[in-house]
């Protein structure tokens, strides 16, 4: 699962399978008499409450609804989830995008509207894929917001090395130093490394393997980003 900021909603590349859990802890295993790192997310319950194809809307795509609210759902959210079925109130709705190439066929059962993804099924008001579609050795794509740090120095934020401590620099140390460009172009190029907030990004990695599973619980080998209970979008990548 990508994220891209100019679309403003998930991508997928395959639609294979995909959960969303929360990051609870981090500790270490043992593999092949290897000590690794390992993360343990917390599947949470995700339900379809509409989707957009082609043929009607330019593009194809389904939306989900996941999360406990920590305040009373707005009106028109209720009212989406209620039209899809869905009775308990969920906190976030996301956008997941089919790519063209992929191909999207409606269907409908038991009177309910879908769509068909190559062999996914995503109906209206049901819930989506759990645990069970990860197995060890897996392949999985994890996307999450890394942590907050604030307004930070080039130091911290870009790695610089600063100033000697010694020559008069009492309080030069951790400096950006010279960022001037001379008479051209007489300006601060865009992009320059300064600095400012670092932080709360988007973050995707690839390539992680799945330790274990269970219906609610997935371990996966490696750091995930973001803090102790932060949303994770997992994306099975498994050829």
């Amino acid at each position: 699962m990508v994220y891209r900021p100019s679309l403003g909603l998930f991508y997928l590349e395959n639609m294979k399978s995909f959960i969303v859990a929360k990051k609870k802890k981090q500790e270490q295993a043992f593999l092949d008499k290897r000590r690794v790192v390992t993360t343990f997310l917390k599947v949470i319950p995700t339900y379809v409450v509409g989707y957009h194809t082609a043929e009607k809307d330019g593009y194809s795509s389904v939306v989900f609804a996941y999360g406990e609210p920590n305040n009373d759902v707005n009106k028109p959210q209720r009212g989406q989830l209620k039209k899809a079925g869905i009775v308990a109130p969920l906190r976030f709705l996301k956008e997941v995008r089919i790519p063209s190439s992929q191909t999207v066929v409606e269907i409908s059962e038991e009177g309910k509207k879908g769509v068909k993804v190559g062999e996914n099924t995503f109906i209206i008001g049901t819930q989506t894929i759990v645990s069970t579609s990860f197995v060890e050795k897996d392949t999985v794509r994890v996307t999450a917001t890394s942590k907050g740090k604030g307004f930070q120095g080039v130091v911290k934020r870009h790695g610089f090395a600063g100033g000697p401590r010694t020559h008069g620099q009492s309080d030069r140390e951790r400096a950006p130093g010279s960022i001037g460009s001379g008479t051209t172009p007489g300006r601060i190029n865009k992009g320059k490394r300064m600095a400012g907030r670092m932080g709360s990004e988007t973050v995707t990695l690839k390539g992680l393997r799945v330790m274990s599973s269970s219906d609610t619980e997935l371990c996966v080998k490696g750091l995930v980003p973001g803090s102790v209970n932060s949303y994770v979008f997992i994306e099975n990548t498994t050829s």
